[in-house]
């Protein structure tokens, strides 16, 4: 397993890592033993970054972790966790909080569910309107001082609120979406991330499952699954967006790969300071995208993979106009892509 280091200063972590959310929440009901099963052959193919957020599964999510974990040396893992996002007793999200005695409190419990006594990677979820993100780094700096946090990242701000973070105290790394067809960090953010040094988890690679190569516009999705509020698998998008991937198909056929390959492979090619998430739920999703590490694209691979599916070519936004409106990464920015 090839590793990158997460900006300047960060944790050296796997090419590939992996990300929990869809275990605990988000896609409809998930099965408990092949989630361990699957966070476990993760490490045993060598990824060693494990995203997770305490308001995955409202905690579940870390103590999943936890229990796959039971057993393995927690200094090969790197965790990632995110915080700071309110959920009412329905479980819909309900804002963000990022007030240093807040952050406090989020830590003390993802401690608790997680069996540890530090996070390696400490970030909100969400930049909050209410709070200076000076006042936010200031008090997660305190938490490294005091042993509790090794690294600061952030999620989804744009690149004023990054260079304005960074200021107070180095950030290891950006989460924030990132594919073939949400390209929207190259503009501005991607660039600011590179002049000050912090890398990029790039979660949403396959898009939701939208570039993965297995979405068909007849499959059915539960109850609780959050692509049945995506603009990009609505009814008026989707044929669309499939057809996007079909052309895609016929350029992985042709080089003995499947589209979730040729998908991560693509984020993988952007450079080293690029790791993919992966939000694999089953072992077998694992296995496909653990392979991407062995693609190698050429200059005219990726010329034709452009030509294909060049910026803006996606129909639909990443997420519903309520959701759109709280991220400060779409701020400011040039038109989307």
């Amino acid at each position: 397993m090839q590793t990158h280091r997460l900006g300047a200063s960060g944790p050296r972590v796997s090419a590939l890592g992996l990300g929990s959310m869809g275990m605990s929440d988000v896609y409809g009901p998930a099965d408990r033993a092949e989630s361990i099963a699957t966070i476990q052959a993760a490490l045993d193919a060598g990824i060693t970054l494990l995203d997770t957020g305490d308001f995955y599964g409202m905690g579940d999510n870390e103590m999943l972790i936890r229990d796959a974990l039971r057993g393995k040396s927690r200094d090969e893992t790197v965790i990632s966790v995110k915080f700071g996002a309110l959920r009412d007793l329905n479980g819909n999200f309900a804002g963000t909080d990022t007030r240093p005695v807040a952050i406090r409190n989020f830590l003390a419990y993802t401690l608790r569910r997680l069996g540890t006594d530090h996070v390696d990677i400490y970030r909100p979820a969400r930049l909050d309107p209410n709070v200076p993100i000076e006042e936010t780094v200031g008090a997660m700096a305190d938490l490294v001082k005091a042993g509790h946090v090794r690294h600061i990242g952030l999620s989804e701000v744009g690149a004023a609120t990054l260079r304005r973070a960074h200021s107070v105290h180095p950030i290891c790394d950006l989460q924030i979406e990132y594919s073939l067809v949400t390209r929207g960090i190259e503009a501005e953010i991607l660039p600011t991330c590179r002049e000050l040094s912090i890398g990029i988890t790039a979660y949403g690679v396959l898009a939701r499952g939208l570039i993965s190569g297995h979405w068909s516009k007849e499959r059915a999705t539960t109850p609780g699954d959050f692509r049945l509020r995506s603009p990009r698998f609505s009814a008026e998008n989707i044929d669309r967006n499939l057809s996007l991937v079909e052309t895609l198909r016929e350029i992985a056929q042709a080089k003995g790969m499947s589209v979730a390959e040729l998908a991560i492979a693509w984020v993988m090619s952007r450079g080293s300071d690029i790791v993919p998430l992966i939000g694999a739920r089953r072992r077998r999703q694992l296995a496909e995208a653990v392979k991407a590490l062995a693609a190698r694209l050429t200059a005219e691979d990726l010329a034709e993979i452009e030509r294909a599916a060049p910026p803006g070519a996606v129909a639909g936004e990443r997420y519903d106009p309520r959701q759109m409106a709280a991220l400060d990464s779409e701020r400011a920015k040039t038109p989307r892509a």
